[in-house]
């Protein structure tokens, strides 16, 4: 095998493995292309993961501790369930603090369809709590 051959081939090998290696640890959208609410998808992940978690975008912003919590972490939509209406306050004002969030993340259709994928996805991981029923 020639020099050139081994270069090449230590080349090829270098770009595979840097593409692998740029691939772990993430994890992308897990709702189908077909989804009514994929375009809410896609706009949460690009303009929401940096600050809030959902696992089915792949989104890991939320504190996962409180020692190592910052200031720009926002609830952990996995367990946090939220209606279209709450979202949609939230993303007018700010949040619900109007401290950290900015206000009009995402406008018109596009908030949304964030909130209408929020309003399906949120609060999935959420603990259930058993009920009783309480007759009179």
């Amino acid at each position: 095998m020639t020099l050139r051959a081994k270069n090449l081939g230590a080349i090829a090998l270098l770009f595979a493995c840097s593409l692998l290696a740029g691939a772990c640890g993430t994890q992308g959208i897990q709702v189908a292309r077909t989804s009514p609410y994929y375009r809410g998808a896609v706009l949460f992940h690009d303009r929401c993961s940096g600050c809030h978690t959902l696992g089915v975008v792949g989104a890991e912003g939320s504190a996962s501790s409180i020692k190592d919590r910052v200031r720009t972490n926002g609830p952990n939509f996995n367990v946090r369930k939220e209606n279209v209406e709450q979202v949609l306050y939230a993303i007018r004002n700010g949040g619900f603090s109007g401290a950290i969030m900015p206000q009009n993340i995402v406008l018109g259709d596009d908030a949304q369809a964030v909130a209408e994928f929020l309003a399906k996805y949120s609060g999935l991981k959420a603990e259930k709590v058993p009920t009783v029923e309480i007759t009179q």
